[in-house]
């Protein structure tokens, strides 16, 4: 399938995107092994999940996936990958680009040996960001897009990238701002109704976890146990100063490389293109149907991932087939579309107390047909017909004239 994406839509094969998701189960999966409690990213933390790793292209061509039990760390699951796809398609000068969250020290370590020729492009915690402060302060902006700038520097033989994009610091600090405005919201609602401590206390878990990331900007002062919940007990404030050093933050990400001489502006667009790994998780998810699984035993929820994987790539094929001859359609309108087609059986009795069987396909409409010219497609030949006896067990009833 290779070699047929690379015949058919020239695909590259040279850097790889990376990155984990899960599927969870319905049901108790007693006879699933794999069936684990695990981090979920469908936030369904009261079922058991799978995780499944899976390896594509810029493209979004899928080379490789393994499905792993749902309490699999994604730091553990780099280097089994590193070697299956040299095991699989020998070694070579690849990139493999990830998110923050998957390489541990020992596995980067590993790929910098100039034995492997593996190269890495990885996003860094934020926190990353503050602790090489003095390396980049100081250092010129270099534009490399119309909105995003970006810092250079090396430590330890890595090449660390600092690039700021506007449209993504407009984006994180409008987020912020929005999940903290309905934080006081419901914070002066609260005050306003002074309900009990413990009700209080619940409520401030509720919107604790509703608020996520914004909650730490915001100074709470509740009543210790057995006071009254008052105006003046319960009181609560903007942290002004680290609102301003987050916002100052937004839109900054730090990259780092073993590719110490690779141009900025190729190293930003590598990483942005992880979103395409996403939109394949997404596909998987919402088109394919690959959560939630039914299937008690593990070779039939393997199974269940297989398909949804070969239905993929079968989508992917498409979506480039309608890049060449059909742009601006998306693969699900198009088959959409052609599902106007119906394959149906006409049945004809004869004098002989026999059945003429005449299989045959509706005719597409004038859309249609514009459509299957465009992209090249041929529809086969009118099926044979078939005749064949009642006592076959054909017999069926044939609704009289009224």
């Amino acid at each position: 399938m290779r070699q047929k994406w690379a015949d058919l839509f020239q695909a590259e094969f040279e850097v790889l995107l990376y990155d984990l998701t899960s599927t969870y189960f319905e049901g108790a999966m007693e006879e699933n092994p794999k069936a684990k409690y695990g981090h979920s990213r469908d936030k369904r933390t009261d079922c058991l999940q799978l995780v499944i790793a899976l390896v594509i292209t810029t493209d979004g061509f899928p080379l490789a996936y393994e499905v792993m039990d749902g309490n699999t760390s994604d730091r553990t699951t780099l280097g089994g990958f590193l070697d299956k796809i040299e095991k699989t398609y020998g070694k070579a000068k690849r990139m493999w680009v990830m998110d923050r969250g998957v390489p541990t020290e020992e596995i980067l370590q590993e790929m910098r040996d100039p034995a492997r020729e593996i190269f890495y492009l990885v996003g860094t915690p934020k926190g990353k960001i503050q602790q090489y402060e003095k390396k980049w302060l100081d250092l010129p902006w270099q534009q490399v897009r119309e909105s995003v700038e970006v810092k250079l520097f090396e430590q330890d033989g890595e090449l660390y990238v600092l690039a700021k994009s506007e449209g993504r610091r407009a984006k994180e600090t409008a987020m912020r701002r929005k999940r903290l405005a309905r934080l006081l919201k419901k914070l002066r609602a609260m005050r306003r109704s002074l309900p009990s401590r413990d009700q209080l206390l619940m409520r401030l878990g509720a919107a604790k976890s509703a608020a996520g990331r914004a909650f730490p900007f915001v100074h709470l002062q509740v009543p210790g146990e057995g006071q009254e919940v008052t105006r003046e007990t319960f009181q609560f404030r903007v942290d002004k100063k680290k609102l301003q050093e987050a916002e100052w933050h937004d839109g900054h990400y730090l990259l780092r490389s073993n590719l110490t001489a690779g141009d900025p502006s190729v190293l930003w667009a590598r990483y942005v293109q992880l979103t395409q790994i996403e939109s394949v998780f997404r596909s998987l998810k919402s088109e394919l149907g690959i959560r939630p699984i039914y299937h008690q035993l593990e070779h039939r929820a393997d199974a269940h991932i297989l398909i949804a994987f070969l239905a993929y790539c079968l989508q992917v094929t498409l979506k480039h087939r309608l890049l060449l001859h059909a742009p601006g359609l998306t693969p699900t309108a198009v088959l959409e579309k052609l599902a106007e087609i119906k394959m149906i059986d006409v049945w004809i009795p004869t004098v002989d107390q026999r059945w003429l069987i005449l299989p045959r396909y509706t005719q597409p409409a004038l859309d249609t047909k514009l459509l299957i010219e465009k992209l090249k497609l041929q529809l086969p030949s009118q099926p044979p017909p078939r005749l064949v006896a009642q006592k076959q067990g054909y017999e069926i009833e044939v609704p009289t004239g009224q």
